[in-house]
């Protein structure tokens, strides 16, 4: 049998468990199981792999994402710039292969741990169809972990982006900032946040929505509701929206890929 899973610490509810126990069933994939591993210490993570020798695979979720990386042989390009792992790939490999390796170390287990980001491929091929040539300047809204992979994202793509925090300092801009006059110029607007997430539907970042006009797209990283009161303004002024569904299914996908070695080797760290 072959395990997969979810680490973090709380694990309430599940979008990667869901969408792979059904793919499995869908596939007619009988030999493999998605579980979720709560894990309030990742100082067990060592223990929790020795315990489930079947694991192929992990996805990491908050407070991990960051931390985990130390535990990791290996750490893809684009998570190392992110500096976040939200992806394990779990391979088996003998101690006397790791030393001629030259992975030598804290490292006292029997397998290879090999880390990546799909939050980077996730958000940059569902943003990527909807970009028009005006859609040059971004404003990310929140500062958190998210926000990381998407400005990491659109500077791939060629698009300035200025964050916009509940605490400004530096570069970073305040709320209070965002003039009608600064929105038209930022025809891309993103939320990172947690604003208008179920249950709290009645809440969105304070911005100028009468400034939005057609021209101007909205992404929230929120899927549900399907429609956050954020992306609902918009709409109402003619802007492009669009939700974070399509962007966890992406992800999904991705790490499916990464745990069958349908992606690239990573980057050692």
């Amino acid at each position: 049998m072959k395990q997969y899973g979810l680490i973090g610490y709380p694990l309430s509810h599940s979008f990667s468990k869901k969408y792979f126990t059904q793919k499995f069933e869908d596939e007619g994939i009988t030999d493999h199981a998605y579980e979720l591993y709560e894990l309030k210490n990742l100082s067990d993570l060592p223990e929790l792999l020795r315990a489930h020798p079947g694991l192929c695979g992990l996805n990491v979720t908050v407070p991990h994402k960051i931390g985990v990386m130390f535990y990791l042989d290996h750490v893809d390009a684009d998570a190392k710039e992110v500096d976040a792992v939200n992806c394990i790939r779990i391979k088996a490999e003998s101690p006397i292969a790791a030393a001629f390796d030259g992975e030598v170390g804290i490292k006292d287990h029997e397998f290879r741990l090999e880390g990546f980001n799909t939050d980077v491929y996730g958000f940059e091929m569902s943003l990527k169809p909807l970009l028009e040539a005006h859609h040059t300047q971004a404003l990310v809204l929140g500062a958190g972990g998210a926000s990381r992979a998407v400005r990491y994202v659109l500077n791939k793509l060629n698009i300035y982006s200025k964050l916009v925090s509940r605490e400004p300092e530096g570069d970073r801009l305040g709320y209070k900032d965002l003039t009608p006059e600064l929105i038209s110029q930022y025809k891309l607007i993103i939320n990172t946040t947690p604003l208008g997430m179920a249950p709290d539907t009645d809440k969105c970042p304070d911005i100028p929505y009468e400034a939005l006009t057609g021209e101007h797209l909205l992404y929230d990283l929120i899927y549900n509701p399907a429609e956050t009161l954020f992306l609902q303004k918009g709409k109402a002024q003619g802007a492009a929206i669009k939700n974070g569904h399509e962007m966890l299914i992406l992800q999904a996908e991705r790490s499916w890929e990464i745990w069958n070695d349908q992606v690239n080797n990573p980057v050692r760290s």
